[in-house]
């Protein structure tokens, strides 16, 4: 028998799946589209190497130009590092109340004698983990990422194989890392997709870290610095990520805005000037906005659909989704949305509530922009002898 699945703020939508004797699901309430069609103008082309949008629910790469070429990230490159330092103390290795040593090695080489960035650690002493972190973040600074790419892994060649390792986790495939810090070294490589899938990964799975980004100034000592990302004065719906410079890599900006439910991803890399970086990024974070937009689809808790249960107390299961699920469209493109779900056919209790039973998908012109897991939303405990015994009886009489 064919059940029917609703996306909720769509009219019913069909789609087919032989279950038998499946309830009809109950639709759920979700926003109304936005907005009419409209046609999608070209992206503001940044002046720059290489430079990419890419939608953050989806990972949908939006707009871009030789984003798949190898460059230099510079500071960028600090990204990877308080990805790792965050993955590192998620695992308990290390912790923010760490004294971490600004060793000799990491001001000789990323101190203030230097032509980088730093952000004025004494030497031979130590700062905690937290505060050399959120140097590094805020104000770039070499010399921290230097001491805490030692404190994670005794050294700093250690830590650049964690690095690697976590990017491959990542889905990094065109990157490879050589130190914490940014600048050139043989081997010392990414792409500007790379990079917006690294940012996508900090933002999902390590908002604490960061969050660092979006601090405006930091102090150490007597000594106060700004966040080179310019656009956190000039837009508030920015809230990161990373600068970069030097003279191989040019001027480099990894930047996310969220409005609403809506984040967009905007990497520049060998821009021509600290402006240019921050103004082709804008350019292009307010394209994407304009013409791009994310509905919520389902809410976690709520049923989508209810299914069959042999062998329970109870004869149906309400089906829904474990966290939020929201899905990015061009602008005017909701309608045009396809829901369907895969779930087994036969589902037998004992049932636990958030037992994963199915998936359930949208897609666009054929391709598939949202997917989530279906779970149960509560318990099916299993039946008494009897019950089972005439259950077991009809699921053999229908497979006939």
């Amino acid at each position: 028998m064919k059940f029917r699945f609703v996306l909720a703020a769509l009219a019913t939508t069909a789609m087919g799946l032989a279950i038998a004797q499946t309830p009809a699901p109950t639709p759920q309430p979700a926003a109304a589209p936005a907005s009419a069609a409209v046609a999608i103008p070209p992206a503001p082309t940044p002046t720059a190497t290489a430079w990419v949008l890419m939608d953050y629910i989806t990972g949908q790469v939006l707009a871009g130009e030789n984003y798949n070429e190898r460059v230099e990230p510079a500071s960028i490159t600090k990204v990877m590092t308080s990805y790792v330092l965050a993955a590192e103390q998620k695992n308990g290795k290390i912790k923010p109340t760490d004294q971490v040593m600004m060793s000799e090695r990491a001001w000789r080489e990323g101190g203030a004698g230097t032509d980088g960035s730093y952000s004025g650690f004494a030497v031979n002493k130590t700062a905690s983990l937290l505060d050399m972190e959120t140097g590094m973040a805020v104000q770039s600074g070499n010399d921290a990422a230097i001491a805490l790419a030692e404190h994670a892994a005794g050294s700093q060649e250690a830590f650049a194989a964690l690095m690697n390792n976590y990017a491959a986790q990542i889905g990094m495939k065109g990157s490879h890392f050589a130190n914490a810090h940014g600048l050139s070294a043989p081997e010392h490589y990414s792409t500007a997709y790379d990079l917006a899938l690294l940012g996508r990964a900090l933002i999902r799975e390590y908002p604490e870290q960061y969050a660092f980004n979006k601090i405006k100034e930091f102090t150490v000592g007597a000594i106060t610095q700004p966040n080179r990302n310019l656009l956190l004065w000039r837009d508030p719906s920015v809230d990161g990520i990373k600068t970069g410079h030097h003279s191989a890599a040019g001027y480099c900006l990894m930047s996310s805005a969220k409005r609403g439910d809506q984040r967009l991803i905007a990497v520049v890399m060998g821009s021509t000037s600290e402006k240019q970086r921050a103004d082709d990024s804008l350019a292009l974070l307010n394209w994407g906005f304009r013409f791009y937009e994310t509905h919520r689809l389902y809410e976690p808790g709520k049923a989508i659909a209810t299914q069959r249960v042999w062998k329970g107390k109870t004869k149906d299961v309400q089906l829904g989704v474990a966290q939020p699920m929201l899905v990015s469209v061009p602008r005017g493109r909701y309608d045009d949305l396809k829901p369907t779900m895969d779930v087994p056919k036969t589902l037998v209790a004992p049932i636990t509530a958030g037992q994963a039973i199915g998936t359930v998908k949208v897609t666009l012109d054929g391709k598939v922009v949202a997917q989530s897991p279906l779970v149960a939303i509560t318990a099916i405990e299993e039946a008494g002898f009897f019950k089972r015994l005439w259950d077991a009886f009809w699921m053999w009489w229908e497979s006939e």
